[in-house]
């Protein structure tokens, strides 16, 4: 099916030569007997979206997990943007076609890598190579523009042509880029995923789960300007030197374009072809958490009714908990004479703590005490030794690191690098370390000092003034003998009359 209302029509030979090689085509396909595609009725539709409804939601499937919304969608996913955290899950690592949701991947390498001043220029591959019946830009071979304007070409316009421009500018090559795209998903934890194009158009090895893609919009919406761009109902190109034309792009998202408003929403992207059917991903920012929802495979405007239920049941049944602030089970052991701390001088914090940003997403019904946690050592930052990670009845629902105290570096030499066999992390119930390392305080060293010096001060003041009264009374002691050798020498006298 043709889509000819996003394509800016100019008088041009490209556009003219290219529909009349398609109707040409179309001309001599039914004459000679050509497979035509046939596309299903609207009753067939309607009976596939309601087969679709019937399939299982793998998270109802836990225990004293909130259930969540029957949707129409093939596959569709609801995950936390910061932790990762999954509330809503439907067969998400189920093989698709993403259709234009692809085009969030290339934006995120773009940005990645490029500079939004640097100008793209339209190759004849990047203009020729994608359907006349796809979005566009109508950007002709030769003309440019910069890459901040191509990326809100291909949010906000959806342009297939400037992906490619895009690709090139980045990579070399279309094909280059899209190895490129390939690596970056493999990067970022997709297993599920093999793309093919730039832009989402359709070819059979071209796919990916919802799953994947949720990883790859969590990175994209860490991005403040892809926030930005994804986020705009319309844009205005004005025109160029490279670019003569004065236009406007729409945004098809109804979420984004205020048709279908939603509080907090952060940006999205929509995406469409016959084998894909409905694709959408969206983000939204509600009660300290960041959602990002795919759906794949729907029926309009069913990708986005499901999509606002689906992030009214995250916000609605869950909640944000801090894990330093609730963590009581662990405790960080210390051993030697005194508390540690990394500044010799001023306040001593503990050798570990937990880092203060981790949060769990916890249904409202449960409370932190029900989760269950296990330790990994096998972290590779040098400032942390160990991740915990918290789970409810095995499904994952966040993590926090044990973090070494270094945060003033210490003129002094001493060691502060610890194996993590030194360290006792054990839980409170186990008998306690006595093999720790030993860090000092030397503030609380030289108070002890002090206090040691003042002690033997005292009691060399106490024997002074103990000797000094023993002195005193051996003197008067002499005293009283004087004067008693006095007294009977003046009584022996007074016997005789001189």
């Amino acid at each position: 099916m043709l889509f000819l209302s996003n394509i800016r029509i100019r008088k041009s030979a490209r556009y003219t030569a290219v529909c009349a090689l398609l109707a040409l085509s179309v001309f001599f396909g039914s004459l000679f007997g050509c497979p035509m595609t046939v596309y299903a009725t609207l009753e067939e539709l309607e009976a596939e979206a309601e087969a679709r409804r019937a399939l299982p939601i793998q998270s109802n499937d836990i225990d004293n997990w909130p259930v969540g919304p029957v949707v129409s969608a093939e596959s569709a996913i609801l995950m936390d943007a910061n932790t990762g955290v999954i509330l809503y899950a439907k067969n998400i690592h189920k093989k698709l076609y993403p259709a234009s949701t692809t085009k969030i991947l290339t934006c995120l390498i773009a940005m990645e890598r490029g500079n939004l001043d640097d100008m793209i220029e339209f190759s004849h591959e990047a203009v020729f190579t994608v359907p006349v019946g796809g979005s566009n830009m109508g950007m002709d071979e030769g003309e440019s523009i910069t890459l901040e304007e191509a990326l809100y070409g291909i949010l906000v316009g959806s342009a297939n042509e400037v992906a490619n421009a895009v690709g090139e500018y980045i990579s070399g090559s279309i094909d280059d880029f899209v190895d490129d795209m390939n690596e970056r998903a493999v990067e970022l934890g997709c297993t599920d995923s093999h793309f093919m194009n730039t832009n989402g158009l359709h070819d059979p090895d071209h796919y990916t789960s919802a799953y994947d893609l949720a990883l790859i919009s969590c990175s994209f919406f860490q991005n403040e300007m892809l926030c930005k761009i994804g986020n705009t109902p319309r844009y205005h190109f004005e025109p160029t030197a490279t670019q003569p034309d004065d236009f406007y792009k729409p945004n098809k998202h109804r979420i984004i374009n205020g048709e279908i408003p939603y509080e907090g929403v952060l940006g999205g992207k929509t995406g469409y072809t016959d084998e894909a059917r409905q694709t959408l991903v969206t983000c939204a920012e509600r009660n300290g958490m960041k959602l990002v929802c795919v759906v794949f495979k729907e029926e309009s405007p069913s990708q986005f009714t499901d999509t606002i239920e689906l992030f009214d049941y995250g916000f609605n049944n869950f909640q944000v908990m801090n894990i330093s602030e609730n963590e009581d089970k662990y405790q960080m052991e210390v051993s030697g004479f005194l508390q540690t701390g990394n500044d010799i001088f001023g306040n001593s914090k503990p050798i570990l703590s937990i880092d203060s940003d981790s949060y769990v997403i916890i249904p409202n019904t449960i409370s932190f005490e029900d989760m269950d946690s296990s330790i990994d050592y096998s972290v590779s930052n040098d400032n942390c030794i160990a991740k915990i990670e918290y789970s409810y009845y095995d499904t994952y629902v966040g993590s926090a690191y044990l973090m070494l105290a270094t945060d003033n570096t210490s003129t002094y030499d001493f060691d502060t690098h610890i194996e993590t066999t030194n360290v006792s992390v054990e839980k409170t119930e186990t008998e306690p370390s006595h093999e720790n390392t030993i860090f000092i305080n030397v503030k609380k060293v030289l108070i002890g000092i002090l206090i040691f010096a003042v002690t033997v001060i005292l009691l060399f003041v106490l024997r002074a003034l103990i000797m000094n009264n023993n002195n005193a009374r051996r003197r008067k002691n002499r005293v009283k003998r004087k004067q008693k050798r006095r007294e009977r020498i003046r009584s022996s006298f007074d016997d005789f009359d001189f």
